[in-house]
């Protein structure tokens, strides 16, 4: 069969969406395009016939309902002030806000665990890059549910109850808090609280102006390093400049921000922040198992680079941490990022698990029991999965950026 390259002088004929190549590949995209569309359509409008003889067409008008259940205590439910009078939509609120904030805590802990544990990974130290096979082989083969289930379980039976804090007759204690500040209890973790005062906003202020001040100055440390050669300290100097001026301001404005400390009274620890076991366990086990495999991208992104790289440096003379920092740690991002992303994102998705032990996340609440006690099975669906899309698509797109940030940019 022969193609047409050309169009004849006579104008255009229709064949040539066919034969001309030119036209072809179009053709074939606008037909599959018109045939998916098609098939969507036939799919959605046979559902909506059959939703409809059930009596079962779809309808969101259940989230403003009553939602009628309780939710634990959390981040969410303070944060929206929840209780089993609000609606179905609130709930659905609390659930989306206790889900980002589980995500967001693993993300943090597993990519330091992952970062540490693979450059530890290398480690010249027969003993520790062992230990670091051991933790990576361990996790990564065991299922994630059986983690969080391992975790929960010693968190709620091998940790003490409130009332082993007390001092008996004898004065004697059979459990004590950590630095007198931090309870680990079967009913949770309970820590020192934030207590806000007058002048506490121009605080967090200056806060978040010094750590955009400690993140100026890295750049350009690492911009005159990389032009000039002149290499300037960067960690001291960094932190000085994010925590010095947060202190000065702390007393110059009457020490704005105080702390509440958790205190045993009655049954209970009261004051402070609680940490619920829930929490507790599915951070740690989604931090520990993602970092797992992390661990082995910081890894294989580290051996990447060329040995010559950190051969040279260690011939000019630089240091060990240095090195790593500077020279291998920046190319090899270009190979750590993209299967990072995916990591954040199976991570947040794994959340979803949460269930397991009892963490109200959004699959918990807006799949779970806003779900059973309306019938709205598909209407929860799609809203659950339009969350976890539109968060996937979140993570995605600030990576692309910070992936594209690191690329190779020539002089």
């Amino acid at each position: 069969m022969t193609s047409i390259t050309d169009s004849p002088k006579g104008g255009f004929h229709p064949r040539q969406l066919i034969y001309d190549t030119r036209y072809r590949s179009l053709t074939i995209q606008v037909v599959t395009f018109v045939l998916v569309v098609v098939a969507i359509w036939q799919l959605g409008s046979n559902l909506m016939v059959n939703l409809a003889n059930l009596g079962q067409e779809p309808n969101f008008s259940f989230l403003n309902q009553r939602a009628g259940y309780d939710i634990g205590s959390g981040f969410g439910t303070a944060v929206t002030g929840y209780t089993s009078a609000s609606s179905h939509l609130t709930a659905a609120y609390v659930g989306i806000l206790n889900t980002l904030l589980v995500a967001f805590m693993g993300i943090v802990l597993a990519t330091i665990i992952g970062v540490l544990a693979g450059v530890l990974r290398l480690s010249k130290n027969w003993l520790v890059s062992r230990l670091m096979a051991v933790y990576v082989e361990g996790f990564r083969n065991v299922p994630l549910l059986l983690w969080i289930v391992l975790i929960y379980a010693v968190m709620t039976e091998a940790t003490p109850t409130p009332r082993d804090f007390r001092v008996d007759d004898a004065g004697v204690a059979q459990a004590y808090m950590v630095f007198d500040a931090v309870a680990i209890t079967n009913r949770g973790v309970y820590i020192p609280g934030p207590v806000w005062g007058a002048n506490s906003g121009i605080l967090v202020a200056i806060f978040v102006l010094s750590l955009i001040g400690a993140f100026a100055y890295r750049r350009y440390a690492k911009k005159l390093l990389f032009d000039t050669g002149r290499l300037l300290p960067l960690v001291w100097p960094a932190i000085a400049i994010a925590f010095v001026p947060v202190i000065l301001f702390y007393f110059l404005l009457g020490r704005p921000v105080g702390l509440d400390y958790p205190e045993l009274g009655g049954f209970n620890f009261s004051g402070g922040l609680q940490i619920s076991n829930p929490l507790v366990a599915l951070w740690l086990a989604l931090s520990l198992y993602t970092g797992a495999f992390i661990t082995e991208i910081v890894r294989a992104g580290i051996l990447s680079v060329a040995k010559g790289q950190s051969e040279a440096a260690e011939a000019l003379g630089m240091r060990a941490n240095r090195t790593m920092s500077l020279i291998i740690l920046p190319q090899a991002m270009r190979v750590i990022i993209p299967p990072l992303t995916s990591q954040y994102l199976n991570l947040t998705k794994n959340s979803s698990l949460a269930i397991a032990v009892g963490y109200a996340d959004v699959r918990a609440t807006l799949g779970g029991i806003s779900l059973n006690q309306t019938g709205r099975a598909l209407e929860c669906m799609l809203l659950l999965g339009l969350f976890y899309l539109a968060l996937s698509l979140v993570i995605s797109f600030v990576m692309n950026v910070f992936d594209n940030s690191m690329k190779l940019k020539e002089r």
